[in-house]
């Protein structure tokens, strides 16, 4: 018998169910994969054979996904769901929230948002006690509010550990308020971050909310994660380094800047990381970039290096040397060209202070 999971894909384009099909075998527990062109066929096939997940098209004809979902939560509670859409409507988004969808996700079409979308999916058809949150349990809860501002969408993020309850207001892409407990404003966002593994739900907008955190998620997300990798006793730890801690702080101010590594001369580990996640393999690859272009320079006697910019769909990246250090620094993608030349230089000088 075979134990692998069944995932029962559900649109009425016949194109888009092959193209889909072909991603989703690209699934590394290699899933079986269902097709149904109808939410009527889509409902019979769930009553004959046990699913785990069901991604559900919104918009089709007769009985649309909506209606489907609706039916789903009440006659199969314990499958999975995700509502995929080319229509950007946050009435959509809220409804199927509402609804108890596991993921709400827009049609990827960069190779980048197919990656992501097939982690997403890897992780709900795993069990739930992976770490993380349902329907995103390889990412943080750092990788779910940039995800929500980098979106510029307006939602209530609930997020729930255990008998902990947290809140996160968020206002077309700006972090507004935060609740937990007895904390309120920045305290309970931080607060809410450190928590590593629940479940999570995003409620329809609350226009009405009013503000009480004004500092740009960027920076916020970045003193969140200065602060989980100082309580871990990672680099640039204020007793240790009290420059570097204080430069730190002044960089995590700077207008869009998402993470940022320095790395030593002749040192394999990064001397300083705010902001990322893995980031021993993001300076592996900052030292076989920089080790490139630098090879480059020479051959084409153009002097030594001093800075590249990469302009991505969802982060811009800038590497640049100073001082016997190398730097990788992530930017917000909505950032010009020259907007990211100018702010790198006023990191490199944040630091240099």
């Amino acid at each position: 018998m075979d134990a692998r999971h069944r995932i029962l894909l559900l649109d009425d384009d016949p194109d888009l169910l092959d193209m889909y099909r072909e991603i989703l075998a690209q699934l590394p527990s290699k899933p079986l994969i269902r097709t149904a062109s109808s939410g009527a066929r889509a409902l019979a096939m769930l009553e004959a054979d046990p699913y785990r997940l069901l991604i559900c098209d919104l918009k089709m004809p007769k009985m649309d996904g909506l209606q489907v979902l609706s039916i789903v939560r009440r006659k199969f509670p314990e499958l999975r769901t995700v509502a995929l859409t080319s229509v950007l409507d946050e009435q959509f988004r809220s409804r199927a929230y509402a609804l108890g969808v596991d993921l709400f996700w827009n049609k990827p079409g960069t190779e980048q948002e197919i990656q992501m979308f097939l982690e997403c999916l890897e992780s709900l058809l795993g069990p739930d006690a992976q770490p993380g949150f349902r329907g995103l349990q390889s990412k943080s809860l750092v990788d779910i509010v940039q995800l929500e501002c980098m979106s510029m969408s307006s939602s209530v993020l609930r997020i729930s550990n255990g008998v902990f309850t947290g809140r996160i207001w968020i206002q077309n892409g700006e972090l507004i308020d935060a609740e937990a407990g007895g904390l309120k404003a920045e305290e309970a966002f931080l607060n809410i971050l450190t928590w590593k593994a629940g479940h999570f739900e995003t409620l329809p907008p609350d226009p009405a909310r009013p503000r009480s955190i004004h500092k740009s998620y960027n920076a916020l997300l970045l003193e969140s994660v200065q602060a989980l990798d100082e309580s871990r006793g990672q680099t640039a730890d204020p007793q240790s380094d009290p420059a570097a801690s204080s430069s730190l702080a002044r960089i995590s101010q700077v207008e869009g800047i998402e993470f940022l590594l320095g790395l030593k001369n002749g040192q394999d580990q990064p001397h300083v990381a705010r902001g990322l996640e893995d980031p021993e393999r993001m300076a592996a690859w900052a030292r076989q970039t920089l080790t490139a272009f630098r090879a480059l320079g020479e051959r084409l006697w153009a002097g030594p290096f001093e800075e590249l910019d990469g302009l991505g769909p969802q982060r811009h990246v800038a590497l640049a040397s100073q001082g016997g250090m190398d730097f990788c620094l992530g930017w917000r993608h909505s950032m010009a060209a020259p907007q990211v030349r100018e702010m790198t230089r006023k990191v490199l000088a944040l630091w240099d202070s």
